[in-house]
């Protein structure tokens, strides 16, 4: 496996799915704003998606990947049964709660926005509308699956491309958007689920050579497929700890106007750079560390885990930077459009700026939490994840009266921080991770072209402000320029002061 190369493929069709996913929130944002029908499409939106998020980035592999691997060193047949057994639990235990959730959904999106209740209109249209999407997470889970079998045999292109298939469809359900009106929402709704079948169907035509669907509900839970569930669990909360945080955000801005959509918006940007700094490269790590696990080899151990902290950082560094000093310019060029006004730009800036100085401590704990589950422990990281969220929690709940709904990316970049700090230490005290001897002097070049480079864009935004204002027609191009030219200058200083090495291009790892 080429870490770099492996990345670049599952990071390659993420931006894809990000790009379009942009698209689709920007005719969102023109059409819907942050209006009430935005507010509840969000809340019937975020469930799913926190779904397919927890389960399709990395949160699924983490407990799949490393039994599945141990299980094919013994013999491919071993494998397939191991996998025909979680696939028939997975279909029973997931239509079960979809039902369920289905038929008890008043008190369901009264749980999770809790803020609707006062309002008949709000909590009945959000009633209907997640009805409507909860399907999706039966069919995301499942696709999930598929996606973890493909990345155990080091294929990462279908798994990381099934998700541009649900931001088509919303387009082009959008692209009828002045036709539809207020029947957009219901639209939207539908095409969620229809999207999530339909990447099952887009996986499978992928996984068939790796591994048929055989429905057999008379199978015996044996010891390897008991081992796997006590993983899943805490592995859904210590991987998707970012996404908990961002869950349990939602759950207290519903008590505020507009506030989910100012979130949603800010939400979806700092997620662009997360997929590749932190979920990308723990995704791709996962199968050759715990293959390198099983077969002992300490010195590839530590090779992959320092080259995949590298990258990690020299990705997340300079997005965190350019974010804090032209957040603003960044949400009002991408999304300052028709119904999107002056007032929610600067609302949503202000989340993306506290977003992002929790940027690399999102990263880090994907990659950190990797470490962990190649040694097949996910408990480890879930209790300290736990406390993460409890600390979110606390903080959200006792500063939102006062603060308002900027509370929330404050909480959850405190909380964040925590979550990996701790990791860290745990790793240590393990002796699960060490540093190499050109760690440090890696960091310390990345850091270098980190500020430079922010300094850069900073005297760009700052030079041509006028090409970035609100009612400006062309921001946007001037941004994605401005953006190419900072990330030209990234790259060209990093190779000069060799804190990026071409030659890691064609490394194995």
């Amino acid at each position: 496996m080429n870490l770099i190369k492996s990345t670049g493929t599952f990071g390659f069709y993420t931006i894809i799915s990000r790009l379009l996913g942009y698209l689709r929130d920007i005719l969102i944002a023109i059409f819907l704003g942050t209006s009430l029908l935005a507010d509840v499409f969000f809340v019937a939106f975020r469930i799913p998606n926190t779904f397919r998020r927890l389960f399709a980035e990395g949160t699924f592999n983490a407990a799949f990947v490393p039994s599945y691997t141990s299980e094919f060193t013994k013999g491919k047949s071993k494998a397939h049964k191991f996998a025909g057994q979680i696939f028939n639990l997975l279909f029973i235990s997931l239509l079960f709660l979809v039902l369920i959730i289905e038929l008890f959904m008043p008190i369901f999106i009264s749980l999770i926005a809790p803020g609707f209740v006062g309002d008949g209109k709000k909590i009945e249209l959000a009633i209907t509308l997640t009805r409507i999407t909860f399907p999706f997470l039966m069919f995301v889970c499942l696709a999930s699956f598929f996606a973890a079998i493909l990345n155990s045999h080091n294929k990462f292109a279908a798994a990381s491309a099934a998700p541009i298939i649900l931001n088509l469809i919303l387009i082009g359900i959008l692209s009828f958007g002045k036709v539809l009106n207020d029947q957009l929402v219901y639209y939207l709704s539908y095409g969620v689920s229809i999207a999530g079948f339909l990447q099952i169907i887009f996986l499978y035509k992928f996984v068939v050579n790796f591994y048929s669907v055989k429905f057999d509900f008379r199978f015996r839970i044996t010891k390897q497929v008991k081992i796997f569930f006590k993983k899943l669990l805490p592995s859904i909360f210590s991987s998707g700890v970012t996404q908990i945080n961002i869950l349990v955000g939602t759950i207290i801005a519903s008590f505020q106007a507009s506030a989910v959509s100012y979130l949603y918006y800010a939400d979806r940007i700092y997620q662009i750079n997360l997929a590749i700094a932190g979920i990308a490269i723990g995704v791709v790590i996962l199968p050759q560390l715990s293959k390198y696990v099983q077969l002992k080899k300490k010195d590839k151990i530590l090779l992959v885990q320092n080259k995949a902290l590298e990258l990690s950082i020299f990705l997340s560094f300079p997005a965190t930077l350019a974010l804090l000093v032209g957040s603003e310019e960044i949400i009002s060029a991408l999304f300052g459009y028709g119904s999107f006004n002056e007032f929610a730009v600067k609302n949503s800036a202000l989340a993306l700026y506290y977003f992002s100085f929790g940027l690399p401590a999102f990263a880090f704990i994907k990659v950190f939490s990797s470490f962990f589950f190649a040694n097949h422990d996910t408990k480890t990281p879930f209790y300290i994840s736990f406390i993460s969220v409890l600390l979110n929690v606390f903080i959200s709940f006792y500063y939102f009266k006062t603060v308002g709904f900027i509370i929330i990316p404050i909480a959850t970049s405190i909380s964040s921080w925590f979550n990996s700090v701790v990791l860290f230490i745990y790793l240590k005290k393990r002796n699960l991770f060490s540093f190499s001897k050109y760690f440090i002097i890696k960091f310390s070049k990345i850091s270098f072209v980190s500020v430079i480079t922010c300094l850069f864009f900073k005297y760009l935004i700052s030079s041509f402000e006028n090409l970035l204002a609100y009612d400006y027609n062309f921001k946007l191009f001037y941004l994605t320029l401005f953006v190419l030219l900072v990330l030209i200058l990234y790259l060209l200083v990093s190779i000069f002061i060799k804190a990026f090495n071409y030659k890691d291009l064609k490394l194995k790892y």
